[in-house]
């Protein structure tokens, strides 16, 4: 007698390798003109990003405690959502530096969650893809952290040429790029070489995606750069903190 396949047809995965440059340039123009609309951030990754996502997936296996994180899927962010726990960590440590971030910057990973969802697919889906993206996506404020650029236009220009040297995501490479380029013509600070200098910094510095996280945001701040060969921003750090947002000029 032949057996009949009952079971629930699987529907094809969302999670998508393919490039969209048209889009991603429409959304780099957009950023450009409002720094502040982080949305546009995420669809420049869902259109560039999708390729690297999946091979720092792969390379996360190959490490040493890529094995066990990869089989446990931690959902970072709930940790970064509970008060208790970052209250916990002690001072002097990554995650007291953190906690004293968002609370200063009146910032949230729920908030960063909450936009990365804005008008996307697949990006809570149980696929490890899907979740390396997330993994990348509730990291970007603990990279703030240890390479020491803050959120003001050229630290966060200076910060994905680091994450794309970390992740060879042309997401992130087109950002910096497009906010090099939107600085060149500004010679009265060094805006381009801090930029690159963010890149060499990426490269320089161990796979930042292969951490405990867990562990690492109770790691003493100085102690966890010095492990993780991230030195210092000396180019970013020159520039006054005054002028540092006008590295990215906004147009009309």
């Amino acid at each position: 007698m032949a057996l009949v396949d009952t079971a629930e047809p699987v529907a094809r995965r969302s999670v998508s390798t393919k490039l969209d440059w048209p889009h991603a340039l429409r959304s780099l123009r957009k950023l450009l003109n409002d720094k502040e609309d982080t949305g546009q951030v995420f669809e420049i990754m869902r259109a560039l990003n999708g390729s690297s996502t999946a091979k720092c997936y792969h390379r996360l296996l190959t490490t040493e405690q890529g094995g066990r994180i990869a089989y446990e899927r931690p959902e970072f962010a709930r940790l970064l959502m509970d008060d208790a726990w970052l209250d916990s960590l002690p001072d002097g440590s990554v995650g007291a530096a953190y906690r004293h971030f968002i609370r200063s910057e009146q910032i949230s990973a729920e908030g960063l969650v909450e936009i990365s969802r804005q008008n996307a697919v697949g990006v809570d889906e149980p696929h490890p893809y899907a979740w390396m993206g997330r993994r990348t996506r509730d990291v970007h404020d603990i990279w703030h952290i240890l390479s020491g650029y803050h959120r003001d236009a050229l630290g966060e220009a200076c910060l994905v040429g680091f994450s794309y040297a970390q992740t060879r995501g042309l997401g992130w490479a087109l950002i910096a790029v497009g906010a090099a380029w939107r600085s060149r013509k500004d010679k009265a600070y060094p805006y381009v070489k801090a930029i690159w200098q963010g890149y060499q910094r990426g490269k320089a510095a161990k796979w930042l995606l292969g951490e405990d996280y867990e562990r690492l945001m109770r790691e003493p701040l100085e102690s966890a750069r010095r492990r993780l060969n991230i030195t210092p921003a000396t180019i970013y750090d020159s520039i006054p903190a005054a002028v540092r947002d006008g590295a990215v000029p906004q147009t009309a």
